[in-house]
Formats: structure tokens, C-alpha cells, sequence
């Protein structure tokens, strides 16, 4: 019996997904990497002397793609709403 087998001999049933305010979720989340850039800007120097650039670009993609997460998860919530409202009219 291997490790992994309590886990995945398929006895257990997936627990249902937790709703929660996915869009408070995102932008805080955005917020938080967005912060960490530009902490980390007047330190450019520092990082670029040795080697840590990439740190600052990770903050900088992590607050791109959070944008792009807040738009998705808003419009996602809409059309949830959208579906519930149609499904109460029906």
C-alpha cells in the first residue's frame, strides 16, 4: 500500500467547494503584491546589484495578474447572479 493510497483509493467523496467573497479575496490579494511593488522600488539599486530584480518584476506580474483576476471574478459573480435571478423568474 503505497503513501499516496489513503488519499486516492476513491472511499472518500470531495468535499463541495466554500463560496466566499471571491471578489474581497482578489483585490486584497492584488492590493497586497501591488504594495509589496512599490515598497520595493526605491531599493531598485540594491536588488539590480545583486540579482534580486526579479523580486520587484514578481510583485509587478502578481499585481497584472490580479487585475485580471478582479475583472474575471466580477463578472463571473454577475453572471451567478444573473443565472439565480433567471432561475427564481422561471
Amino acid at each position: 500500500m503505497g503513501l499516496m493510497s489513503k488519499w486516492t483509493d476513491g472511499e472518500r467523496e470531495a468535499p463541495e467547494p466554500l463560496e466566499g467573497n471571491v471578489v474581497a479575496t482578489t483585490v486584497t490579494g492584488t492590493v497586497v503584491w501591488l504594495v509589496l511593488f512599490l515598497a520595493q522600488l526605491p531599493f531598485y539599486g540594491w536588488f539590480d546589484e545583486n540579482g534580486h530584480t526579479w523580486w520587484i518584476w514578481t510583485c509587478a506580474a502578481g499585481t497584472g495578474l490580479g487585475l485580471i483576476g478582479i475583472w474575471y471574478v466580477r463578472r463571473r459573480d454577475a453572471a451567478i447572479r444573473r443565472a439565480a435571478a433567471a432561475e427564481r423568474e422561471a
